[in-house]
């Protein structure tokens, strides 16, 4: 583990104890948090200031070393959010799982986590206009000894994959057939990297910018990344950005400006620090709409 994912994590862990984080600014506590309503579009166009929930799985949305909320989402948001008036974001953690429940409690305005669209979480909430689109990829032992290339390859063998909770490829393993007792749930990249190398599970199922992102920041790892490989047979992943059902008015205008980004070439700029490409821009064919039916 490098010195930079240790520093992140303990970050996280007093960050999500104690509340909000104001970014470029202290830690608050929740009972020093400022009365201005920053988790509804309207509270937010008032006080320049937006609560944002994010996942802590990086390179979509985590706090680096300093507390400052970054990754892909957060990026691309903070243009999309200063082009609607809006200045300030107070990051506020979650366990991935908790993210919908969250935005549904109003513990946020919207989600930047690069969640998927998938039916069931369409049920729960809406997504802005497709964001970009990536594949699935195992985290696994150098030279791939099991020889795990798809989830179906799992069937059969003596092996433990896993997943990070709440996320896709769990959905993806029991749609392939995997039996239960070989899929395991943990709730944090850094456990799922730790279990994979100190051989605990033999591989982990993550979006191939995860896998790929997670080698590049611990080189030291005797791990490699599988192929790329389309995790589910329905559809495509593709990734947006998260908000409450009947949030028409925040998501028709995150979606204006968020297309102003795509068409000016910034939304590359801005992403491709963190892993993702051309070849990530999903085209017109992705629709929320569509994608959302299954």
């Amino acid at each position: 583990m490098t010195h930079g994912e240790w520093t992140r994590r303990n970050f996280f862990r007093r960050s999500a104890a104690m509340g909000a984080v104001a970014i470029g600014g202290p830690v608050l506590l929740s009972s020093c948090a400022s009365s201005a309503d920053t988790t509804t579009f309207e509270g937010a166009k008032k006080s320049k200031k937006i609560k944002v929930g994010f996942g802590n799985e990086a390179p979509y949305g985590f706090t680096d070393a300093s507390g400052r909320l970054t990754g892909a989402e957060p990026e691309v948001a903070r243009v999309v959010l200063k082009n609607l008036g809006i200045d300030e974001i107070e990051a506020v953690p979650s366990d991935f799982g908790q993210l919908i429940p969250g935005l549904q409690a109003k513990k946020f305005a919207f989600v930047a986590a690069g969640m998927s669209i998938r039916p069931d979480r369409c049920q729960s909430a809406a997504f802005s206009a497709p964001e970009f689109k990536v594949a699935s990829s195992f985290l696994v032992p150098k030279g791939n000894p099991q020889g795990i290339k798809r989830f179906e390859d799992i069937i059969g063998k003596d092996v433990k994959i896993a997943v990070l909770t709440g996320a896709v490829e769990k959905g993806y393993a029991e749609e392939a057939g995997v039996p239960a007792d070989k899929i395991v749930t943990l709730d944090n990249q850094d456990n799922i990297l730790r279990q994979v190398r100190d051989g605990r599970v033999y591989g982990a199922a993550l979006l191939d910018i995860t896998s790929r992102w997670l080698l590049k920041q611990n080189p030291d790892a005797p791990l490699e990344s599988t192929e790329s490989f389309q995790g589910s047979k329905k559809a495509p992943d593709v990734g947006a950005f998260t908000f409450r059902k009947g949030e028409d008015e925040f998501v028709k205008a995150f979606n204006t400006e968020l297309q102003k980004v795509k068409n000016s070439g910034q939304w590359l700029e801005i992403v491709a620090p963190f892993g993702f490409g051309q070849s990530n821009a999903p085209g017109p064919e992705l629709t929320t709409e569509a994608l959302c039916k299954g």
